[in-house]
């Protein structure tokens, strides 16, 4: 159902790609200020991060990522008939978590590069990306603080419990990595905390400080929980066959990493020939050549694990469009968050 008469195909919508241009506009101008309160070496390294400047502080024009979280918060807002300018400081809130996530993710997984540049780590150091991302974190419950919104201390509170959410799915992925035996289950449980939390808190602090009703709060909730379980196993996709132009990573980057993302997992619990000669690969400790890492690839794919990341892909965006039918939205909002979460859970691999 609907907040109007109207229906959602009676609206013009904007495309994705639009939409996430939008979100960027109404996001730069707050976060650009909220960065600039970070103490000054953290704020240069951030900045570099976010592609504002180069290593020396030299103005750039880097990839600064496609702000999808702080554009489903704005839509959010939207939808249950708020003002997108209210959700602003929810949209910068769940930016800087992300982006703290990252620079942490970046030192854990040892990756190079990111957004087609040298990670923070390799440019600044690993302490150095650490303490800047320990710093953005802080400044996320700043900027909620700060917005003197009525359901700021809620907003708070929700947010921390979700950064807990996401250092427990962070952890149970390292510590994956040490075991020779991961269940796919545990795996999906993983995920859902590492990704699907933080997209789960966006939605439901843009419903709430656009002022919507508690159900549609929870509605929204869980819509972002299953669309961004669904964006990891896209993103885990992605991860192996993705173009390292559009992933900004080399090609095979987490099978190089040996990460049981959620493709190589459900290839190693398989019970085929092509996951216990991959469960071999995974064993070893030498680095992987091209060749190994592309035969790697085809075993993942022959096991049946690519195939099965799509389908629960859009098993679980079918799963959270139908939150998004019942939670009694504006038509055109409610209608573009259902296409960017199409285009965030079916991306091009």
């Amino acid at each position: 159902m609907t907040t109007t008469g109207e229906s959602i195909e009676s609206v013009e919508l904007r495309p994705a790609g639009s939409v996430l241009d939008w979100g960027r506009a109404l996001l730069r101008p707050a976060l650009g200020p909220a960065v600039d309160r970070l103490p000054a070496p953290m704020r240069h390294i951030t900045g570099y991060h976010l592609g504002w400047w180069d290593a020396h502080g030299a103005p750039a024009q880097a990839d600064s990522g496609k702000a999808m979280r702080p554009t489903l918060s704005l839509l959010a807002a939207e939808a249950v008939g708020g003002e997108a300018g209210a959700a602003v400081p929810v949209a910068v809130a769940v930016e800087l978590v992300h982006n703290f996530s990252l620079l942490h993710d970046d030192v854990m997984d040892g990756d190079d590069t990111r957004r087609h540049r040298p990670t923070a780590w390799r440019a600044f150091g690993v302490s150095q990306a650490i303490l800047a991302g320990d710093s953005v974190l802080a400044l996320a419950f700043d900027v909620l603080a700060a917005s003197g919104h009525p359901f700021a201390r809620a907003g708070i509170s929700t947010l921390s419990a979700t950064v807990q959410e996401l250092l427990n799915g962070q952890s149970s992925d390292v510590e994956f990595e040490g075991r020779a035996e991961v269940e796919l289950a545990e795996c999906l449980r993983m995920a859902s905390g590492k990704t699907g939390a933080l997209i789960a808190c966006a939605c439901a602090l843009g419903g709430l400080f656009g002022d919507g009703t508690a159900v549609q709060v929870e509605h929204l909730r869980a819509f972002g929980d299953r669309v961004g379980l669904a964006f990891q196993l896209a993103d885990d996709l992605l991860g192996i066959w993705g173009d390292p132009a559009v992933t900004g990573k080399p090609v095979y980057s987490d099978l190089a990493n040996r990460k049981k993302s959620l493709p190589v997992v459900a290839a190693l619990t398989s019970g085929t020939a092509a996951g216990r000669e991959l469960a071999a690969v995974y064993r070893g400790d030498a680095l992987l050549s091209h060749d190994e890492l592309t035969h790697a690839a085809d075993l993942i794919e022959n096991a049946g694990g690519r195939a099965w990341s799509r389908a629960t892909a859009d098993d679980l965006l079918a799963e959270g469009l139908a939150h998004l039918d019942a939670a009694g939205l504006a038509p055109r909002p409610a209608g573009e968050l259902r296409a960017l979460a199409r285009s965030m859970t079916r991306r091009t691999v």
